[in-house]
C-alpha cells in the first residue's frame, strides 16, 4: 500500500532528504567518539533506507525512479565546487605542479594496487574493473566501470563506502601524522574520499574544501586516462 507513495518524486525526495537531515542532527548530538564516527549521516541514512524499503516491500526500480533527481544532481553538485575553488585560486597557482603530480601518483597507486592485488588473488576481471575507480566521484566511477567491463551498480556502492570510510578515518590519521598543510589535507580528502570527503574537508576550512573539490576533478580526469591503460591487464 505504502509502495505507491514512492512513485511520487516529491514524496521520495522529501523522505530521503528529511531522513538525512534527522541523521545529521543525531550525528551532531552524539559526542562519544566511537559512536560519533559510526553514526555517519550518509552511512546511517543508507542503512535506514534499505531497512525501510525492504520492510515496505518497495522495489528498487520504484525507489530509483522516484529519486532520480537526487542522482541527477550528483553531477551539478560536483561542478558547484568550482565556486569554492575560485575563491582560493591563489593557493592553486602557488602549488599547481605539486598538486597535479601528487594526484597523478595517487591515482596510479590506487588503480595499480587494486589491479595487482586482484590478480594475485585471482579475482574476476569484472570485479577488478568495478573496484578500480573507487577513488573517483560516483557519476564518473560508474561510467568508467561500465566502459571497462565492470558493474556500475557495484561500483556505486564501493565508491560510497570508500567516501564514508575516508571521511571518518581521514582527519584522525592526518592529525596523528601531524599533517598541518591545508593544501595537503584538502587534496588527501578529495583524492581518496571524493564528495563525502570534500564535505568533511569543508568543515576543516575554506582552503581544505576548495582543494578537495579540485582533487575530485583532477582525480576523475587522471583516472579516466589511466584506467583504460590498466584495463589491458585485467581485461
Amino acid at each position: 500500500m505504502l509502495e505507491h507513495f514512492f512513485h511520487s518524486e516529491v514524496f521520495t525526495i522529501t523522505f530521503v532528504i528529511g531522513l538525512y537531515l534527522i541523521n545529521i542532527k543525531i550525528h551532531r548530538w552524539v559526542q562519544v567518539p566511537v559512536l560519533h564516527s559510526l553514526l555517519h549521516p550518509v552511512l546511517v541514512t543508507i542503512i535506514e533506507l534499505i531497512l525501510i524499503l525492504t520492510a515496505l516491500k518497495v522495489p528498487y526500480e520504484t525507489f530509483r525512479e522516484g529519486s532520480r533527481m537526487i542522482h541527477f544532481m550528483l553531477g551539478p553538485s560536483v561542478v558547484a565546487l568550482g565556486y569554492i575553488l575560485y575563491e582560493q585560486v591563489a593557493h592553486l597557482k602557488k602549488n599547481a605542479i605539486s598538486i597535479i603530480v601528487a594526484i597523478t601518483i595517487g591515482a596510479m597507486v590506487g588503480i595499480g594496487s587494486i589491479v595487482g592485488v586482484g590478480h594475485l588473488l585471482g579475482v574476476k576481471s569484472s570485479l577488478i574493473a568495478s573496484l578500480a575507480p573507487k577513488s573517483v566521484t560516483t557519476p564518473i566511477a560508474m561510467e568508467l566501470a561500465g566502459h571497462n567491463g565492470g558493474i556500475p551498480g557495484l561500483t556505486a556502492v564501493i565508491v560510497v563506502c570508500a567516501g564514508i570510510i575516508g571521511s571518518i578515518i581521514g582527519p584522525p590519521i592526518m592529525k596523528l601524522m601531524k599533517i598541518k598543510s591545508p593544501v595537503a589535507k584538502g587534496l588527501a580528502m578529495g583524492a581518496s574520499s571524493h564528495g563525502i570527503g570534500t564535505a568533511a574537508a569543508i568543515q576543516m576550512g575554506a582552503i581544505e574544501g576548495a582543494l578537495s573539490g579540485l582533487a575530485i576533478g583532477i582525480m576523475g580526469l587522471v583516472t579516466s586516462i589511466l584506467l583504460p591503460l590498466f584495463a589491458r591487464w585485467f581485461g
